[in-house]
């Protein structure tokens, strides 16, 4: 089978990416021919695909692009008409390539399966924050002026504006007539892409992969702490999670960077609390930790689609307290891989560490079930459904 992967950025640059630069290697590991449309970044990985690459990037391209750039639909159609492709599997890739390109795929007869990897197709702001802080569906109904109203790109009106006009081109009718199927990562996600107005029969989900291989390991012993993995900004919950931690005695190592590093820092302090700040660090490094750790905290206050740091916590035997928003509370059986607790609730994250700590999780049980549930051959049985279901329906 010959497959298309589109996705804005070909670099390992967050979840979305590595998924697709996962799935490319999948799926030529199985033989078939994979071909890669991105934008055209310094970062990118080599590959002889980049000569269809859009490269104009230039700042003023900004108010064109997200409608459909003539460079992107010059190139993409190049590709497709040089590949032939069986499949095109869309990712991310409103505002750089827009959607433009699932039209042009569609009108050559090309079966298209998009993995949603955030909610761009129902929020102009792509994460359901207004204000990049509550929670909000307003745009859910159709109507995406609430992205006016409360100027929720980046503040600016301006910006607003372009987002607001990128969802009315791209509205639900438009992009449900070119996809064949909408991969959603968790149940949560596809009952919002129904909620949505999103036809339920294009609606396939499909939790992500992680090589297992990396999370292999002969010992599931504990040290006497427990962490935090991920970006340090409001949405993750993670000043809840000082605030909590700061009322007990037991030790918080905390992994990653972000804009309230400085501030979270400044709140442990004030707090007297008990976390240790530990930076970005490389795989190995949060193998060692994660893998020793009591347990991850995972407390979003946001709409989390999936957790690709549960699902590698789990791998490595480490049990998950997760926040019950989004996709999250799918990836724990309650007292067997972990437990949740009320997002933004500081009391509650309180009384739920305590428990994981005086809890007994089987460790290498958890690893073992986690494997199983989330290696790459069992993702590439059911994505093979998924494209084979498209071709002979």
């Amino acid at each position: 089978m010959k497959i298309l992967i589109a996705q804005k950025f070909y670099y390992r640059r967050g979840g979305d990416c590595i998924y697709t630069i996962e799935l490319e290697r999948l799926l030529t590991k199985h033989g078939h021919e994979v071909a890669v449309f991105s934008m055209d970044y310094p970062r990118n990985i080599d590959t002889p695909w980049s000569r269809y690459f859009p490269r104009d990037m230039r700042p003023w391209m900004a108010l064109t692009r997200p409608f459909g750039s003539q460079e992107v639909i010059k190139k993409f159609g190049k590709l497709l008409d040089d590949f032939r492709p069986d499949i095109v599997h869309l990712n991310n890739i409103h505002t750089q390539l827009s959607p433009v390109i699932a039209e042009l795929a569609h009108q050559r007869g090309v079966r298209v399966v998009w993995t949603v990897h955030d909610y761009k197709l129902l929020c102009p702001r792509y994460d359901c924050l207004r204000g990049g802080k509550e929670v909000c569906e307003l745009c859910f109904s159709g109507d995406k002026r609430p992205c006016l109203a409360h100027k929720c790109m980046k503040g600016s009106w301006a910006a607003s504006w372009i987002g607001y006009r990128e969802a009315v081109k791209w509205n639900r009718e438009r992009l449900e007539a070119c996809t064949d199927l909408f991969v959603c990562p968790s149940r949560f996600m596809a009952e919002k892409m129904a909620q949505g107005g999103f036809n339920q029969e294009k609606l396939e989900v499909l939790h992500n992969f992680i090589d297992v291989e990396k999370c292999r390991k002969s010992d599931y012993g504990k040290d006497d702490y427990y962490c935090y993995v991920g970006r340090l900004s409001h949405e993750k919950g993670v000043g809840t999670l000082i605030e909590a931690a700061s009322q007990l005695p037991y030790k918080l190592k905390i992994i990653g960077e972000g804009p309230l590093l400085e501030h979270l820092k400044m709140k442990n302090k004030q707090l007297n609390g008990n976390a240790e700040f530990l930076g970005f660090q490389q795989w190995d490094e949060i193998k060692d930790i994660v893998g020793r750790a009591r347990f991850t905290v995972t407390p979003s206050e946001w709409y989390e689609v999936f957790g690709l740091v549960n699902t590698e916590a789990q791998c490595l035997g480490t049990p998950v307290l997760g926040a019950h928003i989004g996709g999250i509370p799918e990836l724990i059986d309650e007292s067997v891989n972990g437990m949740t607790f009320t997002s933004g609730d500081a009391d509650d994250l309180k009384d739920k560490i305590r428990r994981m700590y005086a809890a007994a999780f089987d460790h290498e049980a958890i690893a073992r079930e986690a494997m199983r549930r989330y290696n790459t051959e069992a993702y590439y049985a059911k994505i093979m459904d998924v494209y084979n279901k498209r071709q002979t329906s």
